[in-house]
């Protein structure tokens, strides 16, 4: 380095060389405040969406495959995808919107899933955020996939809708069916006495109850049986849904669908059934610990009446970062415009993206502070040009070359950028470090997560600190060109 490396040195020192000068400090502190907010928020925004991706995929799978229509041919499209690369677990699953009870209190939005209990921890990451119970009761012995009610309906009939057999050589006919006649009933004489008594019970003074309470042979509810109980399919719920509907192990909860009135069949009757809460989870984030509930697919499928048809398929890869590129095969190995595959990423796009556009813009925000304490590294080199003309002039007219005043400058920036990153690089490790033991708690209805999340990533922070040193090298760049092209002429003429 030479005699410039010596001279950048000695321009940074006061007058007293005992120390730095006021404009040198000014500039690495901040430069070391600019490094360390930006460490700190890239930390914080990049904990975000590592904490939004870990919770997303460890309630969701990686990949799925949909189909516009009944999906009743899961079983052999299941049996052509678990053999694609990648592909570590597939099941089956339905999904839909349901309102959950439990006596006066009632949630609803909730997302009622069924899933297959054998290959769902295979998929989903469900059983290691249990809290209480287990999955052990989420499929009853002997269950089956269920017939759909409107098919057996269908394909049995009534004796007046079957098709009259055909004779051969007849020509072919509808078939008929039987159209019930209307006869008015006989009128009743005003005069005729009632068949018995008809005075109410407390005479015509009483009063009718204010209660419409119906006997349990009318009405019966199996959730006040202990016994039947027991017997009820199983579900699995989230800690904070459990907490609003104050349920626990081995209570019974109502499952109701808004989905009710005209079908295929005639009236459809309200689709409610009582189930038994067999587990509790915490995923950790209070979308899914408010939202989900899970049961045994053949229960939800007999409660939506679907038959054996699932609302698609589900899948986990090795890799979530090879995701998208397994999605494209499986599209490309269906090859049907039925299907639909999504990733990870399709499913969650609008989250994911928002987080990302988040980091750039606080990113970008931030790195202004750099830019600024970038200006006070102009005006401490700018300041030490004009204070030192008069040596740079001697030192050009003694034989000093213009790359070598050029040097003493950009040094002297580098060490201002390399002493203010340093510092600051460690000033945003500590303050991480502290954002993660603190737990900064955060309100988990707005932000999903409860508490502040921070990773620190080694690249970041080389990114950051980087960035940093060329801006203040860019900064000094300026007044060192200034100083090398200074004429000694020009340095001199004021003496």
């Amino acid at each position: 380095m030479g005699y410039p490396f010596s001279l950048a040195l000695r321009y940074m020192g006061a007058k007293k060389r005992a120390s730095v000068s006021a404009g040198t400090a000014f500039a690495i502190v901040g430069v070391m405040l600019g490094v360390a907010a930006l460490s700190i928020v890239m930390s914080v925004t990049g904990g975000f969406q590592e904490q939004f991706r870990e919770k997303v995929l460890g309630v969701n799978a990686h990949v799925l495959v949909l189909k516009y229509g009944d999906f009743r041919e899961y079983r052999e499209v299941m049996k052509k995808l678990e053999h694609v690369k990648g592909v570590t677990g597939i099941g089956p699953f339905t999904i839909h919107s349901m309102m959950v009870t439990h006596g006066t209190r009632t949630a609803t939005g909730t997302q009622l899933k069924g899933v297959d209990p054998e290959a769902m921890p295979k998929i989903l990451d469900l059983p290691k955020h249990i809290t209480a119970g287990g999955l052990a009761g989420l499929r009853r012995e002997g269950a089956k996939p269920p017939e759909r009610r409107v098919d057996s309906i269908f394909r049995s009939g009534s004796p007046s809708a079957r098709p009259v057999p055909s004779v051969p050589g007849a020509p072919a006919s509808p078939p008929k069916v039987a159209i019930p006649s209307f006869e008015p009933p006989a009128p009743v004489a005003d005069d005729v006495p009632p068949a018995q008594d008809v005075t109410p019970k407390g005479g015509y003074t009483s009063q009718l109850p204010t209660d419409d309470v119906l006997p349990d042979e009318y009405d019966p509810d199996p959730c006040r049986s202990p016994e039947q109980v027991k017997r009820l399919p199983g579900v699995v719920i989230g800690k904070t849904l459990a907490k609003q509907l104050d349920v626990g192990l081995g209570d019974c909860v109502s499952v109701t669908s808004p989905a009710v009135g005209m079908s295929v069949a005639g009236m459809r009757p309200a689709l409610a059934k009582q189930f038994r809460v067999v587990a509790l989870f915490e995923a950790g984030f209070d979308q899914y610990d408010s939202k989900f509930v899970y049961t045994d697919l053949y229960e939800a499928q007999a409660f939506f009446d679907q038959g054996d048809s699932v609302s698609g398929i589900e899948m986990k890869v090795d890799d979530i970062e090879h995701s998208a590129a397994i999605a494209k095969e499986i599209e490309a190995l269906l090859a049907s415009n039925v299907y639909r595959t999504m990733d990870w990423m399709d499913l969650n796009h609008g989250l994911f993206t928002a987080l990302f556009i988040q980091q750039i813009a606080m990113s970008v925000v931030l790195g202004l502070i750099i830019v600024v304490a970038a200006f006070t590294v102009i005006a401490t080199i700018v300041m030490v040009v004009l204070d030192k003309q008069k040596e740079i002039a001697l030192l050009k007219a003694i034989g000093a070359r213009n790359d070598a005043i050029l040097r003493v400058f950009l040094y002297q920036g580098g060490i201002i950028g390399v002493v203010g990153t340093a510092f600051g690089l460690l000033l945003g490790y500590g303050g991480c470090k502290a954002l993660a033991a603190y737990g900064f708690p955060l309100d988990p209805k707005v932000y999903f997560i409860s508490k502040v999340p921070v990773l620190i990533r080694p690249n970041e922070f080389i990114v950051t600190g980087a960035f940093a040193i060329v801006i203040c090298l860019v900064a000094t760049l300026f007044p060192a060109l200034y100083a090398a092209r200074l004429r000694p002429a020009d340095g001199l003429r004021a003496e």
